[in-house]
């Protein structure tokens, strides 16, 4: 059976960005620049490269940079077009009506519930999360590569990446199985286990 095409991606940026801090302390770190792109930008072109056709943010507190960030600027547009400067370069951050939802995690509880407050937008089908705060580039992205994997084999799929010993406790770590090509079984997943003991050194 061929599995359902995944149309909406989940945005959990409700987090209190601590790791960034005092960077984040009056900014979303979502919206942390990138040359000349908020962190968040990438990842939601990232999801419409892969045929994304809803975003769903997940905020939370002090994150009403993000709703305007995607939102129509009015004054900002209106004063560009009385100069005769272009609105081109504004063209990326306007989402669509109706691509573009909305909701407020209370409590900073973790990524899973984060996931679970969007659970009546998503409905019953399949979807993407995405973290804005873990930038990649590459092309096609990766979620692009994931989809095209979705609709292959079906079943649930992780991006991953290589990370030294010493910065295990900093991430969720998984047993990795068969491969095949790019794709690797995972077996287990530990979520920030210690680093593993190094061995003794003898002189």
């Amino acid at each position: 059976m061929t599995p359902k095409r995944v149309r909406k991606a989940v945005f959990p940026v409700g987090g209190l960005g601590t790791r960034f801090l005092p960077a984040t302390k009056a900014i979303p770190k979502e919206m942390l620049p990138i040359v000349d792109r908020p962190l968040i930008q990438y990842a939601v072109e990232e999801a419409i490269e892969a045929g994304i056709e809803q975003m769903i943010f997940v905020t939370g507190r002090g994150k009403a940079a993000i709703e305007d960030h995607f939102d129509i600027a009015f004054e900002l547009e209106t004063t560009m077009s009385g100069r005769g400067k272009s609105l081109d370069i504004l063209g990326r951050t306007r989402l669509r009506p109706g691509a573009v939802a909305y909701v407020r995690q209370q409590e900073p509880m973790g990524l899973g519930h984060a996931v679970w407050c969007a659970r009546d937008v998503v409905g019953d089908e399949p979807f993407a999360v995405l973290l804005a705060d873990d930038f990649m580039v590459g092309r096609p992205g990766c979620l692009k590569q994931m989809i095209d994997a979705y609709e292959q084999v079906g079943g649930n799929l992780i991006c991953a990446e290589v990370v030294p010993d010493e910065q295990t406790h900093r991430y969720g770590i998984i047993t990795p199985g068969t491969h095949s090509g790019a794709l690797t079984q995972v077996k287990g997943l530990v979520e920030k286990p210690a680093p593993a003991p190094r061995p003794p050194t003898f002189r």
